[in-house]
């Protein structure tokens, strides 16, 4: 019985760890733009910023551990 509580404990630890990771924010940011890119989208911006300076933006994307956010806005006149 503890040999399968133990296993079970190191199976959730595994999991849990393994969607913890920490990405780096050029990395995502990189895939953003990739998909943005693939849908057509022009004129825009992606700008990284610390996560406690977020206000009006709009966020779409967390890195870092979520010490930092990835922000999204228009170009002006587009």
């Amino acid at each position: 019985m503890k040999v399968i509580l133990v296993l079970v404990l190191m199976v959730a630890l595994t999991v849990t760890a393994a969607f913890a990771q920490v990405k780096p924010c050029e990395e995502l940011k990189a895939e953003i733009e990739a998909k943005l890119k693939a849908k057509g989208v022009e004129g825009y911006t992606l700008e990284i910023i610390p996560a406690d300076q977020v206000k009006d933006q709009t966020i779409v994307g967390s890195c870092e551990g979520g010490t930092k956010k990835i922000s999204y806005s228009r170009d002006k006149g587009k």
